[in-house]
């Protein structure tokens, strides 16, 4: 699973990457979900990687990307930080894969700058987010505290098994030591906002532009449901096919973290989609 890191000025931040794999087929650039960072991806990556380079990223306040000091997370601000990338790699186009809110990332960015994107694979998303996995959200990331007295301490928050050597080398590259404890490699701008919505009982709406774009999504679009996701309920796949029949929408099997659960599984379903779509 050997790798290159780099990072490049995007706006107010520098943006991390992975990259994997040599130039080969149209390169896949991979946005990650709100509980995960860029090295949760690094096996999936790297298996998808056997043709093709794959670049993974911290988005703008996550991992070893910095913080924006304006709380600039706005999604056409994160849309843009996709793009920098792109052009730092000299990419015109990109196959745009996202997991989760990076799902919403990319399906925004393709419907906004299509020239830029060959190809969109939205994992475990869709612009309906089932209640129960709502609501889970907002409830572990609204109640993070600042700091963790340990990296035991923050596994087992996040329902982790603090024995698992795999698991745990994944949360020591996630935490940060301070003088106070072990902090999350992310801002807590994203925690403030969703204890906010606990406490008024008003969450942030999914932007009403998302089934447009997708329903009119004219390159080659994968959207893949983990088969035990509480994320993207099962009937939502359907939507997807009746929204856009161009698309093609599967399930494979695994949680809403397909990248952890079922790495093989995903990158299968990948390299499968992009020979048939000629990327």
């Amino acid at each position: 699973m050997t790798h290159t890191t780099g990072r490049v000025r995007s706006s107010d931040v520098d943006i991390f990457y992975r990259t994997f794999g040599r130039p080969g087929g149209t390169p896949i650039l991979i946005v990650h979900g709100l509980s995960y960072f860029s090295y949760d991806w690094i096996e999936a990556g790297t298996l998808m990687a056997k043709d093709r380079e794959v670049v993974a990223i911290d988005m703008r306040g996550f991992g070893e990307s910095s913080w924006s000091q304006t709380r600039d997370y706005k999604l056409e601000t994160l849309s843009n930080d996709v793009i920098a990338v792109m052009d730092h790699l000299g990419w015109d186009k990109a196959v745009l894969m996202g997991h989760s809110f990076g799902g919403r990332v990319c399906l925004a960015t393709a419907g906004w700058k299509p020239t830029r994107v060959a190809g969109l694979i939205l994992v475990d998303f869709a612009p309906d987010i089932a209640a129960p996995g709502r609501k889970y959200t907002a409830q572990r990331i609204g109640g993070q505290p600042d700091v963790f007295a340990s990296v035991d301490e923050a596994m087992t928050y996040d329902h982790d098994d603090p024995s698992d050597a795999k698991r745990r080398a994944r949360w020591e590259a996630f935490l940060t030591k301070t003088d106070k404890g072990y902090a999350l490699k992310r801002d807590l701008h994203y925690r403030d906002n969703f204890r906010r919505a606990l406490e008024t009982g008003q969450s942030s709406p999914v932007p009403t532009f998302l089934w447009p774009m997708l329903s009119e999504m004219a390159i080659p679009t994968l959207v893949i449901r983990g088969s035990m996701s509480n994320m993207f309920e099962a009937a939502t796949l359907g939507k997807v096919r009746q929204m856009n029949p161009r698309a093609t929408a599967i399930e494979i099997e695994g949680s809403h973290d397909l990248a952890g659960d079922n790495p093989n599984g995903l990158a299968t379903a990948v390299r499968e989609f992009l020979a048939t779509s000629g990327l």
